[in-house]
């Protein structure tokens, strides 16, 4: 392997969700591809589509000439509607041509993977045209996958690896994104807020603010925090996809402090796109 040492734990993250993906799938008949996931508007068959798609993506192939309908009211933004393009192009695919593409793709990947020798810090083409570090374009990726790994389980009542190493790579970049909620929620100046997540994975951690209003990580807990918010892991990563409303998770989310800000903070709790 020659993978840098710096990139392998995205690698290992990525490997363990896209197989249990295509364990989830492969055994599947043609009415279950059309199961409703928590992603908006997204079936079965559509995650799988988008999952494919990504990695299509890492492997550098084209994207698709493809005419999204009108109708699509789940796609609001730029973003969705180039995430939207590999999902719409592979709606009307069968359940044998899912799986073939799906194993096919894993196949090449995983080929790519092994004989990948570019430096964490080389820059790659990312969404949009962006660019970003490979690195950077493996760790997404890996919580990505990870993430609607964890879609297809709720929507086919099939629960688990929220301990995996796909969740490790997910909890890091979700913490990653907590300041810009609380730039979002304009929270007082030289203040902290606390998250403490309980489950199969646990942490506490401390957003503080400081006097121009930025927000930085810490491991260090705050004395007499702003806010702070209790919650189990997979409510955390559920508000922090955007796949349920706060309304709907309020009896297993805690909070203590100024009422205000903590329900802010939740309404703007989403750090995807």
């Amino acid at each position: 392997m020659s993978l840098h040492p710096t990139l392998q734990p995205y690698a290992d993250a990525w490997t363990h969700s896209i197989d249990a993906i295509s364990e989830l799938v492969t055994p599947l008949v043609e009415g279950e591809w059309n199961r409703r996931t928590p992603c908006p508007g997204w079936s079965v068959r559509d995650v799988v589509s988008h999952v494919i798609g990504l990695d299509c993506e890492m492997l550098g192939d084209p994207r698709p000439i493809h005419t999204l309908p009108r109708d699509l009211f789940h796609v609001t933004n730029d973003h969705q509607r180039y995430m939207e393009m590999q999902v719409d192009v592979r709606r009307h695919h069968t359940a044998p041509e899912m799986t073939s593409e799906l194993e096919y793709t894993i196949i090449r990947r995983n080929r790519q993977l092994r004989n990948e020798s570019r430096d964490p810090g080389t820059k790659v083409r990312g969404p949009l045209s962006a660019e970003l570090t490979l690195e950077e374009a493996m760790r997404t990726h890996a919580f990505a996958v990870w993430a609607h790994e964890q879609d297809l389980r709720a929507a086919l009542g099939r629960p688990g690896n929220l301990d995996s190493p796909g969740a490790l790579v997910a909890r890091d970049v979700l913490l990653g994104r907590m300041p810009e909620v609380m730039a979002k929620v304009d929270a007082p100046r030289s203040s902290a807020i606390v998250l403490d997540v309980h489950g199969p994975v646990e942490f506490l951690r401390t957003i503080r603010i400081d006097i121009q209003g930025r927000g930085t990580l810490e491991t260090a807990p705050a004395l007499g925090p702003a806010a702070s918010l209790t919650l189990d892991w997979e409510t955390f990563v559920r508000l922090a996809c955007g796949r349920v409303t706060p309304e709907s998770v309020a009896d297993r989310v805690k909070t203590e402090g100024d009422p205000d800000l903590t329900a802010a903070i939740l309404r703007n709790f989403t750090v995807t796109q």
